[in-house]
């Protein structure tokens, strides 16, 4: 049954605790106020007791003296004169004193509590109108967020608050809001950038694949060898799309929260990465030299595997005949290092960083070849990253590349 409550908001409730906490507040004072008057307040006056010979001293002493006339109906009253007091009759004027002084306070309390109470209401009313104001004025910048955030969606991410003012707490929200905007345009960027290069890269396979098919189909008179020519060139298309599938597989996984963590050492996977690679090695005549030290870390063993065979399979992938591979592995501090360099063709300084983008080209031979799908650094860093590290490169002045990827050590123990 909440939602059939009608929505108060939040300028109101504050307006509405500001008031109550005034009220509360000048009520207390009102009260302390009350209770010091009431407790401080004597009115200067005394007896005032008159002899006709000569006149006697105040018998209470507190103030001037005062003739105690009780004024009745009409314009009578009783006079208390006394030419020889008698005992009782100072009595009785000391107890029509102290009776008139009651009175006097009495009336100046209620008079005080009165004055103070209209005072009281009028300033609460006061204070509404200025909580109103005030809160307002405060709440300005949630307005703002809120008005951002329902004018956005995909297309238009690239908004930001760009909240004036102090910095406080508001400040700090709308500059947070600005930033977490960031973050999903780069996302939202990425992701589009990620399917289309995706799409086309799916479709190139598939149409060579069908492209094939289709000749062979519609030639009757097509022999056993072109059958099988044919054949092969599907084969060839089917496992460049296979492969493309499991580099996004893997790069959508290593995107994700680790599920596991198992210790494994990282001059372990290079050793077995060099020894994959060695037939393409021979078959490039690349001269390796590896200085592999331990660099133990903990993580998903699968995907730090990867990272190390992606470091290796680039580098001799994308070199050239009779060149070399360097791949060296270590400790640096807190943090393990493995360092993967190879000589190839040049690549621009300033497109270097580019090159962890999925399916990133700078020439025909360093991504969307035949031999892979341009995803291998872009795991690189997705592995880095998911396992608190990072991963850098740099272009070599005689061509080709050096990858360092750091990660933390893995505990002792």
């Amino acid at each position: 049954m909440t939602h059939l409550l009608p929505s108060v908001s939040v300028r109101l409730k504050l307006t509405l605790l500001y008031g109550g906490l005034f009220l509360l507040a000048g009520a207390g004072l009102l009260a302390v106020n009350y209770a010091l008057v009431s407790s401080r307040l004597e009115l200067p006056f005394g007896v005032r007791i008159e002899n006709r010979r000569a006149p006697l001293p105040d018998p209470i002493g507190r103030g001037p003296g005062l003739l105690i006339v009780r004024a009745e109906a009409g314009e009578g009253g009783d006079t208390f004169i006394a030419s020889a007091p008698s005992p009782e009759a100072v009595q009785a004027v000391r107890q029509e004193a102290e009776a008139v002084r009651r009175e006097l306070q009495m009336a100046t309390l209620q008079q005080l509590l009165a004055q103070s109470g209209v005072a009281l209401a009028l300033m609460a009313l006061v204070s509404v109108g200025l909580g109103w104001l005030v809160a307002g004025q405060i709440l300005r910048p949630l307005s703002a967020i809120t008005a951002t955030a329902r004018r956005l969606e995909g297309s238009t991410l690239h908004e930001r608050i760009n909240l004036r003012g102090p910095k406080d707490e508001l400040k700090e929200l709308a500059d947070t809001f600005d930033q977490m905007l960031g973050r999903l345009d780069a996302a939202f960027e990425t992701q589009r950038r990620f399917v289309a290069n995706a799409s086309h890269e799916l479709r190139t396979p598939l149409a060579i694949a069908r492209t094939e098919v289709d000749v062979a189909l519609a030639d009757p008179g097509a022999g056993r060898a072109e059958l099988r020519a044919m054949a092969g060139r599907v084969l060839e298309a089917n496992q460049r799309s296979e492969r493309l599938i499991e580099g996004l597989l893997t790069l959508a996984r290593s995107e994700r929260q680790l599920r596991s963590s198992e210790p494994i050492d990282l001059d372990l996977a290079a050793a077995d990465a060099l020894s994959e690679a060695a037939g393409e090695v021979e078959r490039l005549g690349l001269r390796v030299s590896s200085v592999l030290g331990r660099a133990p870390v903990a993580g998903d063993r699968a995907l730090l595997e990867r990272l190390v065979a992606n470091l290796v399979e680039n580098a001799v992938r994308h070199n050239h005949p009779g060149g070399w591979v360097e791949v060296d592995t270590g400790r640096a501090g807190p943090l393990a290092v493995v360092r993967v360099a190879n000589s190839g063709p040049p690549i621009p300084q300033d497109q270097v960083t580019t090159l962890f983008d999925p399916f990133r080209r700078l020439h025909p031979d360093r991504t969307g070849s035949d031999h892979g799908a341009g995803l291998g650094l872009s795991i690189v860093r997705s592995v880095a990253t998911a396992h608190g590290g990072h991963a850098t490169a740099k272009a070599l002045g005689a061509g080709g590349l050096e990858v360092t990827v750091e990660l933390p050590v893995a505990p002792a123990g």
